[in-house]
């Protein structure tokens, strides 16, 4: 049996084929689009889950979408009726799409697919659950799902037991935590729904200065983890921004204008909104256990990809462990709706372990082969060199050498994180990469951070963590023998004064508070990374590489050949490692940007 799961029109649309309840194949519209968190009907993506699957549309037994187009309605129509006239001018933005098109799935499904089938429709926050418990390798575990906002849910606790879940509470709009880190997103200078990254990642720079200004005045916290927002100071409901007058007036100025000079105040507003962040998380996960008595958790929704957060429970909460969505945001939710559908609807058998979840490493996009790959190459003259069984040996030797390589191997990932297919590498043991990475190769903000990736087996010995991290969804200490303790005249260093200090032995990986974004590699579910970074080791005696995803600042990850070359030229990379070949900048002809490369470059 074949299920097709479709997430749309908000952010980040997907597909995702499950069969027979194995999942055969997920990805982002935006990795064929170019457009980032592209939120269009994915029609791309969903043509290439068929293709994964070597299936048509009259083979698929049902289409499932993620979330209940009228539910959400209603509730959009009822808050701008909450809050006329102020807005009136949102309102006629908003309604003429859904008027148009969002009221109308099964319509837009049956044109665009000319599907005569079965079309199921599951909620929002159940898509999110379903997305997290499903692939999980537990049995039972309770579930917690955070996000900006689904139909009237933002948040939801419950409990998932064999096939089946139950929601047995939820927050509702426009009480949302993940609007509450959106809108000092949007206070900060970031882009709502794609820097939140960069909220979580500024946060060690600053001081938590406003964290008691924040409780005192925009939220009113409950210990049970529920809250209540002061509406008086969030304008989202009804205008077009995310902050009024009066949240301006409570922190002392407006907002800061999109690519500006950070300031310590900048700083200091991440630091607090991702400390009470994390205190809301810990006080409903607390709670979620004392209802449920569950020994795991499973998470999902937008908020469930702040790692930070995500380690801090780890470590000092109440479960023995935790699994989170790699792709948690509103993707995941195709892959929900799907995985619900086939067991929860159809009351299919479900086999778990406890041990093993059924993600499949989340390596469920499109993959290349050294034919399509050679083809490419040939067709548009590339010059490169076949390296069969030398790739991983050549590579490592690049890295030693502190090049950057672009390494595209294998299937793509699904969710928002690199996961070491399609990666920009570099040797962690380098003060000078992380600097390099975001200046030269990402053309990213100086302060980001770049995330280790380590054999699974090695990760307590550089980490304070007891367990493998496989989707980069934790964040955890290194370990102390590794550190470098910071010098007196580095203690009194502000903001982004602190960048450059060398904190351990692999600097290019730790971050100002000692603290890493941690990926582990093992060998079953992708060998020829897991091989890279053991070579890489045997000659350094260093289990770690730098991992970043294999794109530019406001570019999606790539997806195909084309991509990652044209990638690969745009930006002062050393090499790019493609299958079984292997291409050095300084060989290649003037990359002419002006070509339209998406024509150019197209496979046959």
């Amino acid at each position: 049996m074949n299920i097709l799961g479709i997430s749309a029109f908000y952010h980040d649309s997907a597909a995702c084929v499950i069969r027979n309840g194995k999942i055969i194949a997920a990805a982002q519209e935006e990795r064929f689009s170019r457009i980032k968190h592209d939120q269009n009907f994915p029609e791309r993506a969903i043509k290439y889950c068929l293709e994964e699957g070597e299936i048509s549309v009259s083979d698929l037994d049902y289409i499932v979408y993620y979330d209940k187009p009228f539910l959400k309605f209603e509730r959009i129509l009822e808050t701008y009726l909450a809050y006329t006239p102020l807005g009136i001018r949102s309102f006629l933005m908003a309604i003429p799409l859904w008027i148009r098109k969002k009221l109308w799935i099964p319509d837009l499904i049956e044109k665009s697919l000319g599907y005569n089938g079965k079309i199921l429709f599951t909620e929002h926050h159940e898509s999110h659950a379903a997305s997290t418990f499903f692939p999980s390798p537990f049995e039972r575990a309770a579930f917690l799902t955070m996000d900006g906002v689904g139909e009237w849910a933002t948040a939801s606790f419950g409990v998932g037991s064999n096939n089946r879940i139950t929601i047995d509470s939820e927050l509702h709009f426009p009480h949302s935590l993940g609007l509450l880190y959106s809108t000092f997103t949007y206070y900060t200078g970031f882009r709502v729904n794609s820097g939140e990254y960069k909220v979580m990642g500024l946060a060690p720079y600053g001081e938590p200065k406003y964290v008691q200004t924040i409780l005192d005045n925009l939220i009113d916290l409950k210990e049970d983890g529920s809250f209540k927002l002061n509406m008086k100071y969030f304008n989202y409901c009804a205008g077009l921004t995310m902050t009024n007058e009066r949240f301006h007036r409570l922190f002392g100025r407006k907002p800061r204008k999109s690519e500006s000079k950070l300031t310590q105040m900048d700083m200091d507003l991440a630091r607090s909104v991702q400390v009470v962040t994390e205190e809301i998380v810990m006080r409903m996960a607390r709670h979620v256990y004392k209802v449920t008595g569950e020994k795991y958790l499973c998470l999902a929704g937008g908020v469930a990809l702040n790692c930070v957060a995500n380690g801090k429970l780890l470590r000092e909460g109440p479960f023995d462990d935790i699994w989170i969505q790699p792709a948690a945001g509103d993707a995941g939710g195709a892959l929900g709706a799907a995985l619900f559908t086939w067991y929860q609807y159809l009351d299919n058998p479900r086999n778990a372990d406890n041990h093993k979840d059924s993600q499949l490493g989340s390596y469920l996009g499109p993959g290349y082969s050294n034919r399509e790959i050679e083809s490419f190459l040939n067709k548009h003259s590339i010059p490169h060199s076949r390296v069969d069984g030398e790739i991983i040996d050549r590579t490592v030797e690049l890295l030693t050498q502190e090049k950057v390589v672009g390494w595209f191997q294998g299937r793509m990932e699904f969710g928002p994180r690199a996961l070491g297919n399609r990666s920009i590498i570099g040797d962690a043991r380098s003060p000078k990469m992380q600097r390099k990475m975001n200046l030269k190769i990402k053309y990213r903000e100086s302060f980001r951070p770049f995330a280790p990736t380590i054999l699974s087996e090695r990760i307590s010995d550089y980490f304070e963590i007891d367990r493998e991290s496989p989707y980069m969804l934790l964040v955890a200490q290194v370990k102390k023998d590794r550190q470098i303790p910071m010098k007196e005249k580095e203690n009194n260093f502000f903001g982004l004064e602190k960048l450059n200090v060398v904190r351990s032995d692999v600097p290019a990986i730790t971050h100002i508070d000692y603290s890493a974004r941690i990926q582990s590699v093992n060998a079953e579910d992708n060998p020829r990374y897991h091989q890279l970074i053991k070579k890489f080791e045997e000659k350094t005696g260093c289990p770690i590489i730098v991992n970043t995803s294999f794109n530019v600042r406001g570019e999606p990850i790539v997806q195909s050949p084309m991509d990652a070359y044209k990638c690969f030229m745009r930006t002062e990379m050393d090499y790019l490692a493609i299958g079984d070949f292997l291409l050095d900048k300084e060989d290649q002809p003037e990359f002419l940007d002006g070509i339209d490369w998406r024509e150019e470059f197209e496979l046959d």
